[in-house]
């Protein structure tokens, strides 16, 4: 059966499905036209305003001449389509006959309208109108289908003759000509990608489209190398590889097109990690009343055993850290005690219709240690990603490098490297997708590890020709368009694996790791171990690397603001200011233990190096930690990837403060005291957030100073949970200071706004909040100065004053408040009223922040718009700045 008996063998002009969106938006004016017609309901229109029956039909008359005005047009094409031209035909003399009837119907109608016999006639003749225009439509775009086929077999010509082209000559002609059909085909398919109703076909398509394009741009290469050099099988291999994927991706945009055949593999998260933890934890919570151990225990036992196992297989895994492993199995052991607990509470509450507080207690500890096992978990995938998505590229390079030489040996040799490296690559992708609920984005990750299994081959098979002919230019072209490829498929396997992993456990992880690589170059730069000193450096610039890759990619979801500059600046200056000087001691260190005799180096200098880079990267963790939502409680505060017998030395040389430390050490009592204070600052400065977001900072400098005070106060806030950029009680003290000339300088601008409103109330208003700021500025300066103690007694460290450093986060919380209060009086001060003639030479424009500029079109990625990546958000998420506004102004 040929292509088009098969797409014809499902016709069927009784039931035609709608399934391109022109045909909908074609139908829609003649379907209010009739709707509007034999409508029952009260009109719309207000009195005097509604249209006459007899407009309406003359409407209804002109759609149906245009319909088979282009209908004849239509059936002259579908002449060449078999019996679609007479469908046509016979369709339009349908159109025709139920056209006249409805319009007679409908004179009737509109002459009698209370006559229910004849408004059931009109509305049976419009049904049969409405019927007939919408097989006409749905037939009209059939042919259509039938062209885009058409320029697909024509397609399908010219690749069997670029298969059987037998000289450099006659594939250059050939291929001219296949080039010229697949443009044309790409071009019909894009257009039909575009009108598709159905998202999974239409994602069939676009992907579809995309491995067309790569893949005939690489059988051209491929197939010179067959024929230039016949002898060598691995380039027929080459050639015969790319043949296959062009022939199926042909054969996916005839299953797209048409709507028939299987679709590619879309799984989803299947039964993982991730679903196994929230099915587990949906269940654990219920009515005592509904306990029976008989039943409940053994199906939660059995549950448990399942996420344990699943979890010993990964702290099995080989790149899984020791200490990484052994924190997986003591959270195991919790979480199995937990249970035990929990179940034994439910035992002794069994047939109570409330719950008691043990039990509740009980349920919130299992949630608890769960959320600490799955939480393991994480960072053990994530040290697998960090570790084996690093430098992907080596593997390859050295692989072309043997190649080039010519030496076959070294090149099957560098092959069975490169070949577990990619199996290491898809192992750690599938490992990366058992902790995630990204549907979505484990669909990709798969679709990537698919394209890297298959492509790993060739890769080699490339090689291979060129270490067989290292003279061929045409051989080099052939490594050189498979080079290409495999940077593009691992790159968006990379893509792929970080849209996975949060960027929260990632940085955590990659903060870790560049310590234990400072430690290892701190050793064996004291061990004189050159070649371990040279490759742990190594490790360090990837890891940075890494990381401003990453970040850069997150901060291109958010919107532009304060907290999000200062997350480019932090990575812009670890990548660009702080590495190179740790590269440079690297260097300078490696040559000069290199000389003979080796010459004396200042190993403080080095260590100094080492520790900007770890301290660097550790603020960029900590500004992205900076935007995260004050809710989420799923964001780890400090860094446990990493033991205290391994960093000891490490973290005495960074010169860890103590007082810090104590503040982690605080007993449980004081902590819950602390972030209780902490939550109620997040949910202030959630509110605060919310007002200074909405408005354009460019031309208003009091928006300006109430973001810096904002962060400032966060860093001072987060000192006393032990986290943050602030080191030592001295940077408490000068960021209370900070605090006091930011808010001199608001308090000054907001004087002047308040010196030229004429209204009295609202500057009383505005003069009271600034009175605020100064006060609390004056607080919050106190508190900073007489902060909680650290005093060493027995050989601990111990904190006292707790008071104080709760009175700390209070002040700033009342401090910040004020600035919301002084930046809304401000505004209404400004804008409200005509302002009074002052000397006053100050400007605030008070603009809405502009909504993100979009593309009129919509740029297509590497897959040709078929797998645009999704957009997170966090707590900067982007506001309707309109509707903030309109809120605001209903609370004045």
């Amino acid at each position: 059966m040929t292509l088009r008996q098969q797409h014809h063998a499902q016709w069927d002009p009784k039931n035609f499905e709608i399934r391109t969106l022109s045909v909908e938006r074609q139908l829609e004016q003649l379907v209010k036209q009739v709707t509007t017609l034999v409508s029952g309901k009260p009109s719309n229109y207000r009195k005097g305003q509604s249209k006459s029956g007899a407009v309406l039909i003359e409407a209804v008359d002109r759609a149906l001449d245009g319909f088979m005005q282009v209908g004849h047009e239509v059936s002259q094409i579908a002449s060449k389509y078999g019996t679609l031209g007479n469908d046509m035909n016979g369709i339009l003399q349908e159109i025709a006959t139920s056209g006249a009837s409805l319009k007679s119907s409908a004179g009737e109608f509109v002459n009698d309208p209370f006559e229910t016999k004849k408004r059931e006639k009109v509305v049976r003749h419009a049904r049969a109108v409405l019927s007939a225009v919408t097989r006409l439509l749905v037939l009209a775009d059939m042919i259509d289908v039938e062209r885009l086929l058409e320029k697909l077999r024509i397609a399908k010509g010219s690749l069997g003759k670029v298969k059987e082209a037998s000289t450099q000559d006659e594939l250059n002609a050939t291929f001219k000509e296949f080039g010229s059909d697949v443009a044309k085909l790409q071009a019909a398919a894009g257009l039909r990608q575009k009108d598709l109703k159905d998202p999974t076909r239409r994602d069939e398509l676009a992907a579809a489209r995309r491995d067309l394009k790569d893949n005939s741009l690489m059988l051209y290469t491929a197939s010179k190398a067959a024929l230039e050099h016949p002898e060598v099988a691995a380039a027929k291999q080459n050639r015969d590889f790319v043949l296959r994927k062009v022939q199926d991706a042909m054969q996916r945009i005839e299953r797209a097109v048409t709507g028939t055949g299987p679709l590619s593999a879309r799984d989803g998260t299947g039964n993982n990690l991730a679903d196994a933890f929230d099915a587990f934890e949906d269940q654990i919570d219920f009515s005592p009343l509904k306990f029976e151990e008989s039943v409940v225990r053994p199906s939660l036992e059995e549950k448990l055993e399942r996420i344990i196992s699943g979890a010993a297989l990964m702290a099995d895994a080989d790149c899984t850290r020791e200490d990484r492993r052994e924190r997986i199995v003591e959270e195991a052991n919790n979480v199995r005690q937990a249970l035990q607990d929990l179940l034994n509470e439910y035992i002794n509450n069994s047939g109570n219709p409330n719950r008691s507080a043990m039990l509740e207690n009980a349920i919130d500890a299992m949630v608890v240690k769960n959320k600490d096992l799955k939480r393991q978990l994480r960072k053990a995938v994530v040290d697998h990603v960090s570790d084996t998505y690093l430098q992907t590229s080596v593997p390859l390079l050295v692989l072309i490098e043997a190649a080039k030489k010519g030496n076959e040996e070294e090149v099957k040799e560098y092959a069975q490297v490169f070949r577990e490296h990619a199996e290491k690559l898809v192992e750690v992708a599938k490992l990366a997708t058992t902790m995630s609920n990204n549907e979505e984005g484990v669909r990709m990750v798969k679709l990537a590890c698919n394209q890297i299994e298959t492509l790993c081959p060739q890769v080699i098979n490339a090689a291979l020709t060129l270490a067989a002919r290292t003279d061929s230019e045409i051989a080099q072209e052939n490594m050189e368009a498979f080079r290409r490829k495999w940077e593009g498929e691992v790159q968006n396997l990379t893509d792929a694996v970080d849209e996975i992993v949060t960027i929260g456990d990632f940085l955590a992880v990659s903060e870790a790791h560049v310590l234990e690589d400072v430690t290892q170059c701190v050793a064996a730069l004291q061990s004189k171990e050159l070649d371990q000193l040279d490759r742990t450096a190594g490790a360090i610039q990837g890891r940075v690397q890494r990381v401003h890759q990453v970040v850069m990619a997150e901060m291109d979801n958010y919107e532009p603001d304060f907290y999000t500059d200062k997350v480019r600046e932090e990575t812009e200056r670890l990548l660009e200011e702080i590495t190179p000087i740790f590269t440079q001691r690297v260097s300078a260190v490696i040559e000069a233990l290199d000389r003979d005799p080796p010459e004396e180096i200042d190993e403080n200098e080095f260590i100094e190096a080492a520790r900007m880079v770890y301290e660097a990267v550790r603020d960029v963790r900590r500004s992205v930690l900076q935007m995260r939502d004050p809710n989420d409680e799923d964001i780890d505060s400090d860094i446990d990837t990493h033991s205290n017998a391994s960093t000891n030395k490490t973290t005495d040389t960074l010169n860890r403060d103590p007082s810090r430390e104590a503040f982690k050490n605080l007993p449980e009592p004081a902590k819950e005291v602390i972030d209780a204070n902490i939550k109620e600052f997040n949910e202030q400065r959630a509110e605060m957030d919310r007002e200074v977001g909405k408005w354009d900072e460019s031309s208003n400098d009091i928006i300006v100073l109430a973001k810096k005070m904002c962060m400032v106060m966060m860093q001072m806030t987060d000192f006393t949970r032990g986290t943050g950029p602030l080191k030592s009680t001295s940077d408490v003290i000068g960021s209370a200071t900070s605090i006091a000339n930011l808010g001199n300088q608001l308090e000054s601008l907001a004087s002047q706004i308040a010196e030229a409103c004429p209204e009295d109330w609202a500057r009383n208003e505005l003069m009271a909040h600034i009175n605020k700021i100064k006060f609390y500025c004056h607080q919050l300066n106190m508190c900073a100065k007489v902060k909680a103690e650290v005093q060493n007694i027995a050989g601990e460290l111990v904190v006292s004053g707790l008071d104080s450093a709760t009175s700390l986060i209070q002040a700033a919380k009342n401090l910040m408040n004020a600035v919301v209060q002084t930046v809304k009086a401000s505004y209404v001060a400004s804008t409200k009223f005509k302002r009074m003639e002052t000397n006053s030479s100050v400007v605030v424009m008070w603009r809405l922040k502009a909504p993100e500029k979009k593309p009129l079109v919509r740029r297509e990625g590497g897959n040709n718009g078929g797998g645009r990546k999704p957009v997170r958000r966090a707590s900067q998420k982007r506001v309707n700045h309109q509707q903030e506004m309109s809120n605001f102004h209903q609370n004045l």
